[in-house]
């Protein structure tokens, strides 16, 4: 009899571990796969950007985003990844209260020595969730090289992208996508979908950065009204939204925290990086609703496909940070609103003489900024952070975590582009504007045998 106990209980072990094992490595495949969703995101931003650009421009706006990523993956690596693990609880280095951060932390797990970061066969998660890091590392750099397509210096973009993707956007990140986070912990602040973290923090820096950068020749008249500058492929362009839009699948399924082995908060559901439960069947619904608001909404205020394309990406953005909550049909309200609103910032901002070549700012900046508020409107009450008597979700969180973000992103993107413009590394000089940059600046031809189209007035 004893022999058969020991016999069954060996059997469960080996069950649970065989169990543990599967669980774990489909943890691992799910984040894995991620990243090459993530890829299409800047597949299309390559398209997207290169169709928006004349065709004078277009290999030189591709060939930023592609150095632009390549970039950011070492510096993320040496830096970026550590910095997330340092500073949750703000600049002081200190541990936070579920023991997830801080100095001794960071130095264990995120030092480019430590075992964490290699081919340790102990560790089988760390490699996986710091390459979905980096895909939201260089989505911040493409959502800003967008607005800059034409006349900034390659050398200077590239500086730009490094302080965003490796800096900036993670230490918001530390503080608001983070369950020892400060703005989490204190305020409730509450980003499931890093509209705020992500999103609103690239727009508002490529609006610092835009400010600096000054308008493409013969964008604006000398009574200060401006000129559409046309990019050479609508179609290219719209091709390039929806790989976004696509890619944004990956970029929301790292966004969630499943049952595994490192990352698990020990919910038998999927939880969101606050470890609050949610559902992906929850997610699914959201995301397609606000995809589909923001394609309504857009398309009934310009007819332009454009913005159309661009109200699908905005309306999931307008719904990102609460896609865990929402009940459908207001996700599509949200989306729906936001992307509305969309052309209308984007001429705000263009009637201040700012030349944002695609919308970059009333996209990502100002609809993530409406995506945190709303959270803040329609979301109050619901428990901020796993367990239970813990902070809830409140208006005036959702408010000062949208102040702290749209600062964090504006403020350095300001002062960095300041420095590069008064070092003479910001813009391209005028005769390589006007004669193009793929010209002056890439050894390739776009289209060698011609290209039969027709241009706007300023080209």
């Amino acid at each position: 009899m004893e022999q058969e106990l020991a016999s069954l209980t060996a059997s469960i072990a080996e069950i649970q571990a065989n169990l543990a094992a599967t669980n774990g490595t489909f943890s691992e495949t799910f984040y894995y796969l991620t990243i090459p969703l993530m890829v299409l995101i800047h597949a299309g931003f390559l398209a997207y950007e290169m169709g928006a650009s004349r065709s004078k421009n277009a290999l030189a706006s591709g060939i930023k985003n592609i150095l632009a990523f390549a970039m950011i993956v070492p510096f993320f690596y040496f830096i970026g990844w550590w910095i997330y693990w340092a500073f949750p609880t703000g600049l002081t280095l200190s541990e936070g209260a579920m023991g997830i951060s801080g100095l001794a932390y960071a130095n264990d797990i995120a030092l480019p020595w430590s075992d964490y970061m290699g081919p340790n066969l102990d560790d089988r998660s760390s490699g996986v969730f710091w390459g979905a890091f980096v895909l939201f590392a260089a989505t911040t750099a493409s959502i800003m090289s967008g607005g800059v397509i034409e006349r900034i210096k390659l050398t200077g973009f590239v500086v730009l992208a490094i302080v965003l993707g490796s800096f900036v956007w993670i230490l918001g990140g530390a503080w608001g996508w983070h369950a020892d986070g400060w703005l989490v912990t204190q305020f409730g602040y509450h980003d499931f979908g890093a509209a705020g973290v992500v999103h609103m923090i690239a727009g508002f820096f490529t609006l610092g950065v835009l400010i600096n950068l000054g308008p493409r020749i013969g964008k604006f008249n000398a009574d200060g009204s401006a000129n559409h500058i046309a990019g050479h492929s609508m179609p290219m362009t719209l091709i390039g939204l929806m790989l976004i839009i696509a890619g944004f699948w990956g970029f929301l399924m790292g966004c969630v925290i499943v049952p595994g082995e490192a990352w698990s908060w020990g919910n038998a559901i999927e939880a969101t990086i606050y470890g609050t439960p949610m559902t992906i069947s929850g997610m699914t619904f959201n995301t397609l609703m606000g995809f589909a608001g923001g394609i309504i909404g857009a398309w009934m205020v310009t007819r332009d496909p454009f913005w159309m394309m661009s109200g699908a990406l905005g309306g999931i953005i307008s719904c990102a940070a609460g896609l865990d909550l929402w009940y459908p049909p207001m996700a599509f309200v949200i989306g729906f609103l936001g992307a509305a609103m969309m052309p209308f910032v984007a001429s705000f901002i263009e009637r201040r003489k700012i030349d944002d070549a695609v919308g970059a700012f009333a996209v990502h900046g100002f609809l993530g900024m409406w995506g945190v508020i709303a959270v803040g409107i329609a979301a109050q009450g619901y428990p901020a952070l796993f367990g239970e008597d813990v902070i809830q979700i409140s208006f005036t969180g959702q408010l000062i975590g949208a102040v702290v973000m749209g600062l964090l992103g504006f403020v350095p993107g300001y002062v960095v582009s300041f420095i590069l413009k008064a070092t003479g590394q910001l813009r391209v000089p005028e005769e390589a504007e006007i004669r193009g940059l793929d010209a002056v600046k890439v050894p390739a031809s776009a289209y060698p045998e011609g290209l039969n189209i027709s241009v706007s007035p300023a080209e």
